[in-house]
């Protein structure tokens, strides 16, 4: 549900949506600013919904983003987590399809909205606009070429050190405050990187009396991320 409206200016956000406003001029981007739509979401609460066909490409400001199918069973699939500064809806709005996926908050999350008519105006008109969207297109294929050699050939406890590195975006951060911790339920998380709950909650465990998390409620907290990095054969 859209509460209100805030011009949220890109230019002052770190998030990767930069790519794409700096192709554009001083007047385009204040067309698009004016234009642009700030909507906020309460954690479960949905975004968009597979089947149905889209009206504008998703930003997230901040907070992160569930995206997955409803399979035949009536489970839910999750395809990834998206997390602060990246974009959503991209494929169905390209394709004019309707979304093959759905998406919800998993967490209180804001994102930025620009309209369809917005969106194919600014590609029409700026060939650097659509190259970053092809850029990110073909970042969206990469990492799920990567998701699919991972679920082939790597352990569970090295996807899941994977996944915990790669959802906390402040991850980088000596100190960060407020702590950072990813929110999300044990069968969430199984379900994305592609084992049990038993076996998600065996390697969880693991890892906490290892020291390199702590787990209060549902939240997991990363306290040595080095450690996490090494098992995840990822570099610094």
């Amino acid at each position: 549900m859209m509460k209100k409206t805030i011009n949220y200016r890109c230019d002052q956000c770190a998030n990767t949506f930069e790519d794409f406003y700096s192709k554009l001029s001083l007047a385009d981007y204040a067309v698009f600013m004016e234009h642009k739509k700030v909507v906020f979401k309460r954690r479960r609460e949905i975004i968009f919904e597979e089947g149905k066909q889209a009206q504008g490409l998703y930003c997230i400001y901040e907070g992160k983003v569930k995206i997955f199918k409803n399979g035949l069973d009536g489970r839910e699939q999750i395809t990834r987590i998206a997390i602060k500064g990246e974009i959503l809806g991209i494929k169905a709005l390209l394709s004019g399809h309707p979304y093959s996926v759905s998406a919800t908050a998993l967490e209180p999350t804001t994102l930025c909205i620009i309209s369809k008519n917005d969106f194919f105006y600014l590609t029409l008109r700026y060939p650097d606009f659509t190259k970053a969207l092809v850029t990110c297109l073909a970042q969206l294929l990469q990492d799920a070429e990567n998701k699919m050699i991972s679920l082939a050939h790597k352990q569970v406890r090295v996807r899941l050190a994977e996944t915990l590195i790669l959802l906390n975006p402040n991850i980088g951060m000596e100190k960060p405050d407020p702590p950072q911790y990813l929110n999300i339920t044990r069968n969430d998380l199984a379900n994305l990187i592609g084992t049990s709950t038993e076996t998600l909650i065996r390697s969880l465990a693991e890892f906490k009396n290892s020291g390199m998390i702590s787990i209060k409620g549902r939240k997991i907290f990363i306290e040595d991320a080095s450690a996490l990095k090494k098992i995840a054969q990822m570099t610094s």
